[in-house]
């Protein structure tokens, strides 16, 4: 494995032991590249938004992208990848930066939708009457990695260019366990390992040869365009990659993304506090219960039965207690322990689903509506797989959302502490709002 060294990259590079500085940057990329865009995801662990329309800086987080690409001198054209379903729909969404020369659609699998980018290159080139450049270098970029540099697509161009393959890693800082579910069963030597990111480049030679051996329709499953090489025993070099080059994978990512680009230009002027998006904030809420007696047991507003009730002032209903905080603390409101305390002022027994739609209504109050929400009960009594899309349609009926954008699962606690043990119930929400009036997020 090589390694480029370049600019401030040089103490990344560095922390990397396995690397070698036996590839020299050069001050010019040698050849222009194209880049294709992968935008087909379904952000699955964005609690039911899609991540690439959600308007960040008063923008779709899609847009920061290709902008991001398109400012790359080394790139010359563009070819976006979206869902089959949505490509009309982008073709027309515009302005598209004007290096995107075709938007077309992708496949099931990553690697499908980044053959189908391929392809409409090579077309792209028959129609221009030109022979296909089996040295021209093509880069591979998550839609959902906005904050990539031009310094950046440049070092992977330019080392792609020269060695065939290259992509940017960054060192691993965290220590690694590895788990068997429950257990730590070791610790993991880091220094060898690297998190990669894209762009990833190579020549366009080379990936024709990978997808001879490996059709991209195949069987074979592939996360990134490296892993492809790398079963083709094609050497893959690496150069630094940046640490501001997040890929949007969480809710949280998007206020990370948000904080990031507020100043540049075409951004909303902030609105909201520092490190808010101006349209969008997401909030956390979780809670715990024992059980007590008697019942009902209450989840997200549902009767469950094969349990008793869980204690608590009010129906002790730990789902709706962690989506009323997760609603609350995405729009600055404190917390419902706080609103609604237990006391004479909360009544004894109180439906939790009347404190969550006050809640709803005061974070309407405040300017926000719902857009999405991932909520996890941990317990191991009792089963709940059967009443998880119940759960499900009755908190999207509280929050006023479809019930395709409230996400509902549930974990038996793998016997850690009380809610593993079966005496307790616990809930985790993560809420996303967006500003009321700023559009609809899908």
């Amino acid at each position: 494995m090589s390694i480029d060294r370049g600019g401030t990259g040089d103490a990344i590079a560095a922390s990397i032991p396995t690397a070698r500085a036996d590839v020299v940057a050069s001050s010019e990329p040698t050849s222009r590249a194209d880049a294709v865009v992968v935008a087909g995801g379904e952000s699955r662990r964005m609690a039911g938004i899609d991540k690439l329309a959600t308007a960040v800086g008063g923008r779709p987080l899609l847009a920061w992208t290709l902008d991001a690409i398109a400012a790359a001198d080394v790139v010359e054209r563009i070819v976006l990848v979206a869902a089959p379903a949505l490509v009309d729909a982008m073709a027309a969404c515009g302005p598209l930066p004007s290096k995107v020369a075709a938007v077309v659609g992708g496949g099931r699998r990553r690697q499908e939708s980044v053959a189908a980018g391929i392809a409409a290159l090579d077309a792209l080139d028959a129609d221009a009457g030109r022979p296909r450049d089996p040295d021209r270098v093509v880069l591979v970029h998550d839609g959902a990695r906005p904050i990539v540099s031009g310094a950046l697509v440049a070092r992977v161009a330019d080392a792609a260019a020269r060695t065939g393959a290259a992509i940017p890693v960054m060192p691993v800082a965290e220590t690694l366990k590895r788990i068997d579910g429950v257990r730590v069963v070791e610790t993991v030597d880091r220094a060898p390992l690297a998190a990669a990111q894209t762009p990833q480049g190579v020549r366009r030679g080379i990936l024709a040869a990978a997808y001879e051996r490996f059709d991209p329709t195949g069987l074979g499953s592939w996360t990134d365009e490296a892993a492809l090489l790398e079963a083709c025993s094609i050497v893959v070099h690496v150069v630094p990659g940046e640490a501001a080059n997040i890929k949007v994978t969480y809710p949280d990512d998007l206020a990370r993304v948000a904080a990031t680009i507020h100043d540049r230009p075409g951004a909303d002027s902030p609105s909201s506090p520092v490190g808010a998006p101006p349209t969008m904030r997401v909030g956390f809420g979780e809670d715990a219960h024992a059980f007590g007696p008697g019942g009902p047991l209450m989840l997200g507003g549902v009767e469950i039965s094969g349990a008793p009730r869980l204690h608590g002032h009010s129906d002790g209903d730990v789902a709706l207690h962690a989506v009323a905080d997760a609603l609350l603390g995405a729009a600055g409101l404190g917390d419902l322990g706080r609103l609604f305390p237990a006391g004479p002022a909360t009544p004894r027994g109180i439906a939790s689903e009347q404190l969550v739609r006050s809640v709803v209504e005061r974070v309407a109050e405040a300017g926000w509506v719902p857009a999405g929400l991932d909520l996890t009960i941990v317990g191991a009594r009792p089963r709940l797989a059967a009443a998880l899309p119940g759960v499900a349609s009755s908190i999207a009926d509280m929050i006023g959302l479809p019930p395709a954008r409230v996400n509902v699962k549930a974990s038996t606690g793998n016997l850690i502490g009380p809610e593993g043990a079966g005496r307790a119930m616990a809930a985790r929400a993560v809420a996303v709002l967006v500003a009321a009036g700023g559009g609809d997020v899908r």
